[in-house]
């Protein structure tokens, strides 16, 4: 089949169009990839915390030296009432980072064993 002159450079013409929402995906997807990251790091830092407040440490400090430091500011962590920790931090925006999108929340306890 024969190209007419008038489609030449088609092609590149719809690829340009395409790039912006090419990069809504990729921002998206680095966005979710984020996410499931401070949901790993929020279950590492209340595991550490529930072990700081097991053997009588400070769990708030425990939970923030797992963290990494750009989590810091987001982070609270609370004792229950049946000797667990809990730990919340806040889930870094990828395209703007001073914004937040949502928390995520852990819980941990560690239980003396018997004998």
């Amino acid at each position: 089949m024969a190209r007419h002159e008038s489609e030449r450079g088609q092609a590149s013409v719809e690829f340009v169009a395409l790039l912006p929402l090419l990069a809504a995906i990729v921002v998206l997807l680095w966005q979710a990839v984020v996410a499931g990251q401070a949901v790993w790091l929020a279950g590492t830092a209340a595991r550490a915390a529930a072990r700081a407040e097991a053997v009588g440490g400070d769990p708030v400090a425990a939970a923030r030296a797992t963290l990494p430091v750009a989590l810091h500011e987001g982070l609270k962590t609370t004792r229950d009432d049946d000797g667990g920790v809990r730990v919340r931090i806040r889930i870094p925006v990828v395209v703007d980072g001073d914004r937040r999108v949502a928390t995520v929340t852990a819980q941990a306890r560690f239980r003396p064993q018997g004998g």
